[in-house]
């Protein structure tokens, strides 16, 4: 398995080195921005599998982040919306309804509940890839019930 990319974006200093340190203990390299721009920039030059962000950033807003994130990826990079200021059920639902974030969470973030989403989302994409024959087997399978 090669080096998942993390990419957090956040304004606030003091919560990103947290976010940094709770993600060093995953086998994960942690990409960071300080502000949307800045994090769809990197966004696009990294292609990371996973983007963890603050709702309110400068320059783009988090929500907009989320937005572009997952419609240029199709979906297949998760986001994790962090967020100090929208709380309750109805950000959340807002958040993965519309917007297509993989998870929101309130700050204070629980490590242990960080690291178990992010986990979860990150091996939810190698599951997939197991499944999934490889294009020879496919292509041996249809044409052996061909004959």
């Amino acid at each position: 398995m090669s080096e998942k990319k993390v990419l957090v974006v956040d304004y606030e200093h003091a919560s990103l080195e947290s976010m940094i340190r709770i993600l060093k203990s995953l086998k994960v390299q942690v990409i960071q921005a300080t502000d949307g721009a800045q994090g769809y920039d990197l966004f696009k030059e990294e292609k990371p599998d996973l983007v963890i962000l603050e709702a309110i950033l400068p320059k783009l807003h988090g929500f907009d982040l989320t937005k572009r994130i997952v419609q240029e990826s199709k979906g297949a990079v998760p986001v994790i919306i962090i967020t100090g200021l929208y709380k309750g059920p109805q950000y959340k639902h807002e958040a993965i309804t519309n917007l297509g974030a993989a998870e929101y969470l309130e700050k204070p973030v629980d490590p242990q509940n960080l690291l178990d989403t992010v986990n979860r989302l990150l091996s939810a994409e190698e599951d997939i890839d197991d499944v999934l024959p490889d294009i020879d087997t496919v292509i041996a399978l249809l044409s052996s019930k061909e004959k």
